[in-house]
């Protein structure tokens, strides 16, 4: 419960006083401290994910994953939005093949997006997508069948590469032209849609993750094709990537992921290598190319998401070092982590949970300091103390706000602090309003959230124990006089 200098009114006796008959008559304001959720919120925009499937869907078994295929059919929704032995979560991450979402030329399966986006929405979940380009053999057949060239066949590494497989030129101008027409196709219909997280530049390569062969100035080409065509819905690089070091010039606006996050092979991997100091991604990919790429201080302005390598069972599996991953994963001021939807061992759920909390933002309201009365149509000073102990900021434009509520009537008053400027650590907030011109004279009840400014619902929960089934949080009387 929040300890205000107030009396709040409760059961038997206490109803017959004032709420502020706590208060001398000489007190002009009042201050509330709530007290501090340390618990799950059902935040937006943050968190753990669910991969190629949604909250109250079975887990992946054992140690596996599928990369190749997306959501393809939607059962009805029966109300289970439980994770057995996988955290909680508001967000929800899946890719297709390009020949899954357009099977011939020009003709796309937006019924398979809708599908997703409406049984997500269902589940309390936004949608993080990928098209990925190819996996092995994947191009669509329509592709090949108007004469676009192949790569020369060579054993390639990563995700959906090796010997054998029919890779595309990606400098050739067919695969710029028709790549880039399903990216711009998906982004005139869906950029900007709510249920729509974000949206990987992923314009090359073998899951799209890599850049396959792409030059410089094809990678820029292709980069552009998704700079254009989403102005609303964000953007996220692929971390190590030609693309992703332009994305980085060209705007601030784009976040970054990267896609084998806890790699700490320790076996030897090479005969002249001893064992535990092979290349691995932790210790030679990441810190050199969020370096190289421009992105060390991007998470002040968009979101960086982390995709497991294998899964956090594996981790455990191979006895790697649970607490320094999940260390790293926070210095680089991560939102949103991706573990495949493959279960969390018992042994792991504790620190996985401690991490998950962590994750982009958690903000809470240390105290707000206003006055006890005031009049319609006046100016009202007030003060909010509030703390990110998250990692990240919130990068959606909300607004902090404040409801006044008398009996049915209600109003709403916008602040100015912007959400998202609300870095890791302290935000102390002194403004004034005007008291809202139809509230009359006698017990006003305040309010307080963080509201999606066109419907001006609370969208955002405070850590803080008292809260609405409406989302916003109840937070002390005023007198209006």
């Amino acid at each position: 419960m929040a300890k205000a200098s107030i009396s709040r009114e409760r059961g038997g006796a206490a109803k017959t006083r004032r709420w502020r008959s706590g208060f001398g008559p000489d007190e002009v304001a009042q201050r509330v401290r709530p007290t501090e959720d340390r618990g799950y919120l059902a935040n937006p925009h943050r968190g753990t994910t669910t991969f190629q499937r949604f909250n109250g869907d079975k887990l992946n078994p054992g140690l596996t994953w599928n990369d190749h295929e997306g959501p393809l059919v939607f059962r009805a929704f029966a109300g289970n939005l439980t994770n057995p032995r996988y955290p909680d979560t508001t967000l929800s991450y899946c890719r297709w093949l390009w020949s899954v979402l357009e099977p011939k030329k020009g003709r796309y399966r937006w019924d398979i997006i809708d599908g997703t986006l409406k049984a997500a929405r269902e589940r309390g979940q936004t949608v993080q997508m990928r098209i990925q380009p190819y996996i092995g053999k994947d191009i669509p057949q329509w592709y090949w069948d108007l004469g676009a060239k192949a790569q020369p066949t060579i054993a390639s590494p990563g995700a959906g590469g090796g010997g054998g497989n029919r890779e595309p030129e990606h400098n050739d101008p067919k695969y710029l032209k028709h790549f880039g027409d399903i990216i711009r196709a998906f982004a005139k219909r869906y950029d900007g849609h709510p249920d729509l997280e974000s949206f990987d530049i992923a314009y090359g390569g073998a899951c799209g993750e890599t850049g396959g062969n792409c030059t410089d100035a094809t990678a820029r080409k292709l980069v552009d094709v998704y700079l254009a065509s989403f102005r609303k819905t964000r953007l996220l690089s692929m971390l190590g990537t030609a693309g992703c070091r332009y994305a980085a010039r060209r705007t601030t606006a784009v976040g970054w992921r990267a896609d084998c996050y806890g790699d700490l092979r320790l076996v030897k991997d090479h005969p002249d290598v001893p064992d535990g100091l092979n290349w691995n991604h932790m210790y030679d990919a990441y810190p050199f190319e969020v370096r190289d790429n421009g992105v060390a201080e991007r998470w002040k302005t968009a979101p960086v998401t982390l995709e497991t390598c294998w899964t956090v069972g594996f981790w455990q599996q191979h006895g790697w070092d649970l607490d320094w991953i999940l260390d790293q994963g926070l210095k680089y001021h991560t939102s949103v982590f991706m573990p495949k939807s493959s279960f969390i061992p018992t042994a792991w759920r504790d620190k996985i949970a401690a991490f998950d909390q962590r994750l982009g933002y958690r903000f809470v309201l240390r105290q707000a300091r206003l006055p006890l009365e005031a009049k319609p149509g006046r100016a009202v000073a007030i003060d909010l103390w509030i703390e990110n102990i998250g990692v990240a900021p919130l990068y959606h434009d909300y607004a902090l706000a404040l409801r006044f509520r008398q009996g049915r009537s209600s109003a709403i008053v916008l602040l100015e602090s912007d959400p998202r400027t609300w870095l890791p650590g302290d935000i102390p907030i002194s403004e004034s309003f005007s008291m809202p011109k139809s509230m009359r004279r006698g017990e006003v009840e305040v309010d307080v959230g963080i509201i999606d400014r066109a419907s001006q619902q609370a969208r955002v929960l405070f850590a803080i124990e008292d809260r609405r089934e409406d989302r916003w949080h109840p937070l002390t009387r005023m007198d209006v006089t």
